[in-house]
């Protein structure tokens, strides 16, 4: 007797609440292929060194690299930065202000295996899926939500193979504590099937809202 059914990876609080109020009725998908394994998560500082060790080892067992950069004006100094640490490899980078023909050929690029490591904003968070990509490097990860956070892990370990997640703060940055719960909540759930878990907590993190008025 269902005529609608939402479908999500990680539901937001106010949606989650719709649930958990029995407003809308509410089934938990948490068995996982059995091919997948869970994605290895790592709060670190800003390090040229973790980032080359990062990506050599993901390019030496024949992967490719996804670095979150979410700042256009300043994408090309991390383009430059990763040239630099790892020179023999190919770089290349896309954001929502190209034009959308230039951003389908360097998708294709990286696809095809030809870009190594694509540097990017937020515009890969949602809808790509490539098993070859099974390493994420996320700079300035404390400027995140919860569910951003969880969206942009989820583009890597879509395969058998390992995967990697490094959620960079800059150095001597000192967290506020709402940012620290939210990247502690994305390092400690990394089990398969944990979304409903994520949710939860970002519920408790963030509130949740109202089902009428200005709260929503």
């Amino acid at each position: 007797k269902v005529n609608i059914l939402y479908m999500s990876a990680t539901p937001i609080p106010r949606t989650l609440k719709l649930a958990l109020s029995r407003f809308k009725g509410f089934s938990v998908l948490s068995s996982p292929p059995s091919f997948k394994r869970p994605t290895k998560t790592y709060v670190d500082f800003f390090s040229s060194k973790t980032i080359k060790r990062a990506i050599l080892f993901e390019i030496a067992r024949g992967g490719q690299v996804l670095f979150i950069h979410n700042q256009v004006k300043t994408i090309n100094k991390f383009v430059s930065l990763i040239k630099r640490l790892v020179p023999f490899i190919v770089v290349d980078f896309i954001h929502g202000q190209e034009a959308s023909s230039k951003i389908e050929k360097k998708m294709d690029s990286f696809i095809n295996k030809t870009t190594s490591v694509l540097v990017a904003t937020t515009i890969v968070e949602c809808g790509i899926d490539i098993p070859n990509v099974n390493t994420i490097i996320i700079n300035n990860s404390h400027r995140f939500g919860v569910s951003q956070l969880y969206q942009m892990r989820g583009r890597v370990g879509r395969s058998s193979s390992s995967s990697f997640a490094y959620l960079l703060i800059p150095k001597k940055f000192r967290l506020t504590s709402v940012a620290k719960r939210r990247l502690k909540i994305i390092e400690k759930n990394s089990a398969l099937g944990s979304c409903y878990s994520v949710s939860m907590e970002d519920l408790n993190v963030r509130g949740a809202g109202a089902l009428f008025g200005h709260k929503q």
